[in-house]
């Protein structure tokens, strides 16, 4: 199923949800995307990496990192500050066996100038990080877990899902509250005061590896935005 907004209905959606508050109660689905046909693929555009190869089989969209590029990036068709993306990704065996244990699968929030927040897991090493990378190309660490069961080998699914909305009331009132899971394990739960830091809105994944990810490949189905019941 392919759950679609136009451009007015969306925004017009996270207009009220930005009035209502953020809730910590139950999520809205806004946006689903299984990646079964090209259409649904042909709605994720490139958000950064020089040299990305893109592809697909009925059931994913297929990503191959290029020479001399450390990342390739997409993002959803939905833009907002207080967002929570899922999605399911795997790292393929074409992947070099060179590249496969520094290699990651991300997903990625409040993206635009080059700055986001970004969970990672990376299947060799069953790590997750999330890390906050500014406009600079500065990367800071905020939370690192690791021997995580629920972090799945090369070909194996892994269900992510990360999650930033900022605090409405409180003494932590305006700061943001990131939460990111790999399955159903909770691998980051962290209070960021300097959100303001982050001024995109982009919302999307991504695969790498640290240094050059060249032969990197990964695939990523089942996509699915929702935002805070303003209710």
């Amino acid at each position: 199923m392919n759950l679609r907004f136009t451009g007015a209905v969306l925004a017009a959606t996270l207009a009220v949800l930005a009035v209502g508050g953020s809730a910590s109660g139950a999520l809205i689905g806004i946006y689903r995307n299984a990646m079964e046909t090209d259409a649904q693929r042909g709605e994720v555009v490139k958000l950064s990496g020089e040299r990305c190869r893109r592809g697909g089989s009925d059931h994913a969209l297929r990503v191959v990192v290029g020479k001399r590029t450390k990342e390739c990036s997409y993002r959803t068709l939905v833009l907002g500050r207080d967002l929570e993306i899922a999605a399911t990704a795997r790292l393929l065996s074409q992947t070099p066996k060179a590249v496969r244990r520094r290699s990651y699968l991300a997903l990625t929030l409040r993206s635009g100038d080059g700055a986001h927040y970004q969970l990672l897991a990376y299947p060799l090493q069953r790590k997750a990080q999330l890390r906050r990378t500014l406009s600079d190309g500065s990367v800071e660490y905020l939370r690192i877990a690791k021997n995580v069961k629920s972090i799945m080998g090369v070909d194996k699914a892994n269900k992510l899902r990360l999650r930033a909305f900022n605090i409405t009331a409180g003494p932590d009132k305006g700061h943001c509250r990131i939460l990111a899971y790999v399955g159903r394990v909770l691998v980051a739960d962290f209070t960021d005061r300097a959100a303001g830091d982050l001024p995109g809105r982009a919302s999307g994944f991504a695969v790498g590896a640290g240094k050059n990810a060249k032969g990197a490949a990964a695939s990523f189905d089942d996509v699915v935005v929702r935002v805070p019941n303003p209710l």
